[in-house]
């Protein structure tokens, strides 16, 4: 990747995300920790089986696939961590229904190329993104350990989504904005809308849930 790519990707989060995660959600995840921090390793361990599933579906991008395999090594080891502080917190770990998030995102993306390379690198980007924010919000009120593995995620989530937008800008450099506004609407939307289930990417719980 370029050197003038990443200078000219989004700095933080909030300049990628069209809308803020609500307050409600943060009270939501405080009070449901178990099922928070057990969708937490599922999310790591798919942040890394996306990253390595888009160095199949490229394998023609040499530059993506070696930072993609980096990226895939780093979010295994994230999920040994959040798997570790489970254990310390005698939560087990369990199967769970799949949010509407990530199912969300995935209607959105195109399903041929050069576009559907786009939106993948773009909704990877927006995932990462909304990672980052929440752990922020998170971690102030985590438990110690949680506190500071919380807040070191925050910092490499921020890495990963500067990451996937300078590879979008280099995949798409007329129309890579133009897309990302369009599927960050999208995103705003499945993050912020209530929900039945709580998820670390869901919308705040439904009154009475």
């Amino acid at each position: 990747m370029s050197r003038s790519s990443v200078d000219a990707a989004p700095d933080s989060a909030a300049t990628l995300l069209r809308a803020p995660t609500p307050p409600s959600w943060v009270e939501d995840a405080l009070a449901h920790l178990p099922e928070l921090l057990q969708d937490h390793a599922n999310c790591e361990k798919k942040a890394a089986s996306s990253a390595l599933a888009l160095m199949f579906a490229y394998p023609e991008d040499r530059a993506l696939g070696t930072a993609l395999s980096r990226l895939a090594r780093e979010e295994l080891r994230h999920f040994e961590q959040v798997n570790r502080a489970m254990s310390a917190l005698g939560i087990p770990y369990v199967r769970q229904r799949p949010g509407r998030y990530a199912q969300g995102l995935r209607r959105a993306v195109r399903s041929g190329d050069p576009g559907r390379k786009l939106d993948l690198l773009l909704t990877s980007a927006l995932i990462e993104a909304r990672s980052a924010e929440r752990f922020g919000l998170l971690a102030p009120h985590m438990p110690g350990p949680l506190a500071r593995l919380y807040r070191d995620l925050a910092g490499a989530e921020a890495r990963h989504f500067t990451l996937y937008v300078g590879f979008a800008q280099q995949a798409a450099a007329d129309d890579w904005q133009t897309r990302l506004g369009c599927l960050a609407l999208e995103e705003a939307q499945l993050a912020t809308r209530p929900d039945t289930t709580l998820r670390f990417h869901s919308g705040p719980l439904q009154a009475g849930t």
